[in-house]
């Protein structure tokens, strides 16, 4: 089934199940609302007592159950099954003829609705104002917010950021909170808070979050004396919110300028969570339960897989061919857009410059989804134009490795841009025979061999591995789509070295 995005259908599907009622907070933007979602799930779980806390986001990682996380944790498969066997035979009796996502969203508030959870995180699909999210009813909204908006999906939402920003913000509701986000873009703050004021919402600001003293603004106090051979420290923040009379110190783990503004927005919500006269029906000892030292449990004990995650672990070796293990550190973000490539190049470029002098083979293994307007070049450029940013003396060899990846579950439409196309696409970035790029894409003979896209991902980290040399660092980026990255999690689960990617409970 192509997108149609309209609200009729899961409205239609929701009047045939218990009456959803559970207090939920809406969270809408191009990049970083995944992000978000994780941290105010974390710090309401880490309040005291603690919330019990449904959180949906999409696409899913490695499978359609950690689309649906109660307590922090993907629901298990029997809980997923029943609950979707029920929406799926409402939709058949009723002739819905719902969407998969609808599905799967009605799935995810059917679930809350039944383990009656304390309050509900719920991230938007596509868009805002037509996302089958915003079914949900006005009573049960707490707070909205508005994640950085930029171009993607223009298709379905419009040609230009201040359309785009119109629909995304229609998820603001009447007499509610709406946080608005920094912007990369001016304009959109502007149109979100003309559409949310339409809308009847009061405007609310972001927190603010700084750096705290003698913590580095990438990394965190020693983040000059690291090597490239794992995650950089978490870094200590200052979050400074209109609930709270001092600022609440905290280390963030989540890497990377953009998470700051994530940082904003999701203590901006909880901030108003706190103080806003519409929130008191959640709970009136809310105070009392988020306090700054629960905010501060909470940032720390977040845990977002697929941006800017870092892990290392060990290849095993394989006689056949003599490889040895191969130790190797992966540095996994689901970069798909120009916007959310930059930052992930703003963040290489200046984790690169503050490291030790040692020379870096630095690998990316890159997939792409097929999603016009939006071109390869344009994803890939701010990548590969990452040696023009270095200082001098910094000594980075570069290559890609160009897959497709495992077809998401339940979703037809999305498909991989052919490794031909990034080909073509890097070598229009990169026109200089003596740059000394290397491309590595599967032949057709090793694809053939492969029983899957995870077998051919194994052996792009393989030769991820070789390029590394005696006297070298080696640092390989997963990015370009979160399918791709969900690849790596599934080869690091059948390794047996997938655990804790989402944490403990």
């Amino acid at each position: 089934m192509s997108i149609d995005l309209s609200l009729d259908r899961i409205r239609k599907l929701l009047a045939h199940l218990p009456p959803y009622s559970r207090p939920t907070i809406h969270v809408a933007g191009t990049n970083g609302k995944g992000s978000v979602c994780a941290l105010v799930s974390s710090i309401l779980s880490a309040s005291s007592p603690p919330f019990v806390v449904g959180r949906f986001n999409s696409p899913h990682l490695v499978s359609v159950l950690d689309c649906i996380c109660v307590a922090n944790q993907p629901v298990s498969a029997e809980v997923y099954s029943t609950a979707r066997q029920e929406v799926e035979r409402i939709d058949r009796e009723n002739d819905v003829g719902a969407s998969n996502f609808e599905l799967l969203a009605c799935t995810a508030l059917f679930i809350f609705e039944r383990a009656a959870v304390d309050i509900v995180v719920l991230e938007v699909g596509m868009g805002g104002r037509l996302d089958a999210t915003n079914a949900v009813p006005d009573e049960c909204i707490l707070v909205s917010a508005l994640t950085a908006v930029d171009l993607d999906h223009q298709a379905f939402l419009g040609n230009t950021v201040e359309a785009i920003a119109r629909e995304k913000a229609a998820i603001a509701r009447n007499g509610k909170p709406f946080v608005i986000g920094p912007q990369v873009h001016p304009q959109v703050v502007d149109v979100a808070r003309q559409t949310a004021t339409v809308a009847g919402a009061t405007v609310v600001p972001p927190a603010a979050v700084t750096l705290a003293e003698g913590s580095d603004e990438r990394g965190g106090r020693e983040f000059g004396d690291m090597a490239l051979s794992g995650a950089p420290p978490p870094r200590a923040v200052k979050v400074s919110m209109a609930c709270f009379d001092e600022p609440v110190l905290a280390a963030l783990p989540l890497h990377g300028e953009h998470q700051l503004a994530n940082l904003e927005i999701a203590a901006g919500i909880i901030s108003a969570l706190i103080a806003h006269p519409a929130c008191q029906r959640l709970d009136h000892r809310l105070q009392a339960r988020i306090t700054p030292a629960a905010v501060a449990r909470g940032i720390e004990k977040t845990r977002w897989p697929g941006r800017l995650s870092y892990h290392t672990f060990t290849l095993p070796s394989q006689p056949s061919n003599g490889r040895q293990n191969a130790q190797v550190t992966v540095l996994a973000d689901g970069a798909h857009n120009p916007a959310s490539a930059t930052a992930l190049a703003d963040y290489l470029s200046d984790l690169l410059a503050r490291s030790p002098g040692r020379p870096l083979a630095l690998t990316y293994v890159l997939g792409l989804s097929h999603s016009p307007p939006k071109t390869p070049a344009q994803t890939l450029g701010p990548l590969f134009a990452l040696s023009e940013r270095l200082p001098q003396g910094c000594q980075v060899r570069i290559g890609a490795a160009l897959l497709r990846f495992t077809p998401p579950e339940g979703m037809p439409w999305v498909r991989s841009v052919p490794p031909s196309e990034m080909r073509a696409a890097i070598e229009s970035l990169v026109p200089d025979p003596t740059s000394g790029l290397e491309l590595w894409s599967p032949s057709a003979e090793t694809a053939a061999g492969a029983d899957n896209a995870v077998d051919i991902f194994e052996q792009a980290l393989c030769w991820a591995a070789e390029r590394q040399g005696d006297r070298e660092d080696a640092l390989v980026v997963v990015a370009g789509s979160l399918y791709l990255v969900a690849d790596f999690y599934r080869l690091l689960d059948r390794l047996g070295q997938a655990q804790g990617i989402w944490g403990a409970n």
